[in-house]
């Protein structure tokens, strides 16, 4: 993959949100990575457990493939935003030891949410500027990224603290993807 950033104008405009939104995702996946492995560990069902660090591995692999497109772009991660990250990410990741089963998936399901949006935008951009290799991958992280909000808010679907939690916090699960949900 071979991505020249020589421009002018909009064009560097472009590179620069497109450099910052992948480096907030950069940061934002060693969060996420970090809470789902206290998630997983909170876990009591096996099945919910072993999905928890399915979409953990996923945080880390779509970290991996931002640095890379960090590296392409000649950019690097911002030290003092993975420090932040990676201390929220652990401080959540013991919270789902104290928070009960609802909160940690609600919140993972809202992360998601985030996720996705983040991917799509830096898709966007990358497609403004031509960088197809680019808009394949970010793509193809959007999709996971989904299926993460998905599952997670299948979970949540039907729970009671759910109406409350859309009053509070504003994020709905998207329409159900899969079949199971949690019995209350």
């Amino acid at each position: 993959m071979v991505f020249h950033v020589v421009m002018a104008g909009d064009e560097q405009e472009f590179t620069d949100a497109l450099i910052r939104i992948l480096q907030d995702a950069h940061a934002g996946e060693l969060a996420a990575a970090y809470a789902y492995r206290g998630h997983a560990r909170s876990l009591r069902q096996p099945d919910e457990k072993s999905e928890v660090l399915r979409i953990e591995e996923a945080e880390w692999h779509h970290r991996n493939m931002v640095a890379m497109l960090l590296d392409v772009l000649g950019a690097r991660p911002r030290r003092r935003r993975e420090l932040l990250m990676g201390s929220i990410g652990r401080f959540f990741g013991t919270l789902c030891f104290v928070g009960g089963w609802f909160g940690p998936m609600y919140a993972a399901g809202r992360l998601e949410a985030t996720n996705v949006g983040q991917y799509e935008s830096a898709r966007d951009i990358a497609d403004k500027l031509g960088w197809d290799a680019a808009v394949a991958r970010l793509e193809e992280m959007t999709i996971e990224e989904d299926r993460h909000e998905k599952w997670f808010g299948d979970r949540c679907r039907g729970h009671w603290m759910l109406p409350f939690a859309v009053r509070m916090f504003g994020w709905q699960p998207p329409p159900a993807a899969y079949s199971a949900t949690r019995p209350e």
